[in-house]
């Protein structure tokens, strides 16, 4: 005797098998969005960039460089410190051309308080030293050095190159020594260690010329 209710069974799932075959693809589908959008990343709350003062255009380019929250308060402090829209944005590429993200707000905050232009800020950033020797910089400027006295004790520390420190070139500047003649020290590489020795000759009357004489060579 054959078993009917065996045969219906058997002839349901057969039926039921190609409408689940059906269905499947669209099952697959809907897991793997759901997969992606459990992994997908949070957007970055650009808001505190609005409150500094930044323009939608300048968010916009940010946006597309995937500026980071740590990036966001570090774009928005040196803004709210003279940084310009253009500024902001420029430094954000400086560092991601670097393989970084940008952290030092402060220092160009700093450095602009301090009345350095900005285009010497985004020099100094591009040497990278912003994070390194902002401190020393910034006091350079509050001392009354100039910008390319400046630069050029920044250039010379990302080449590891010897130079006067800037608290050496701050005391002879306090001898009346001329902008150009520190400029100069600085060029010719003029260690620190030489430091004393200048000051020494300056206080018994050696001229910015005799310097520099002893320096340049014959």
């Amino acid at each position: 005797m054959v078993d009917i209710r065996g045969c219906q069974c058997v002839c349901g799932l057969r039926r039921a098998a190609p409408r689940a075959a059906r269905f499947a693809p669209y099952f697959l589908l809907a897991t793997a969005l759901a997969l992606v959008g459990c992994h997908s990343p949070a957007l970055t709350d650009t808001r505190p960039l609005d409150n500094a003062g930044l323009s939608y255009d300048a968010i916009q380019q940010l946006r597309a460089l995937e500026i980071t929250d740590a990036e966001v308060a570090q774009i928005s402090q040196a803004k709210q410190g003279g940084l310009s829209d253009d500024g902001c944005v420029e430094m954000e590429k400086i560092y991601r051309g670097r393989g970084r993200h940008f952290d030092a707000g402060g220092a160009v905050a700093g450095l602009l308080g301090a009345g350095m232009g900005e285009d010497n800020v985004l020099a100094i950033a591009r040497l990278g030293q912003l994070a390194f020797g902002a401190g020393e910089l910034q006091a350079m400027r509050l001392a009354g050095l100039s910008d390319p006295i400046i630069l050029e004790v920044a250039r010379h520390r990302a080449e590891s190159k010897p130079v006067l420190s800037g608290a050496s070139l701050a005391m002879m500047k306090n001898t009346a020594m001329h902008e150009s003649t520190l400029l100069k020290l600085t060029q010719l590489s003029v260690p620190d260690s030489e430091a004393a020795a200048i000051l020494s000759s300056r206080h018994h009357g050696a001229s910015d010329a005799e310097i520099l004489r002893h320096f340049e060579g014959p």
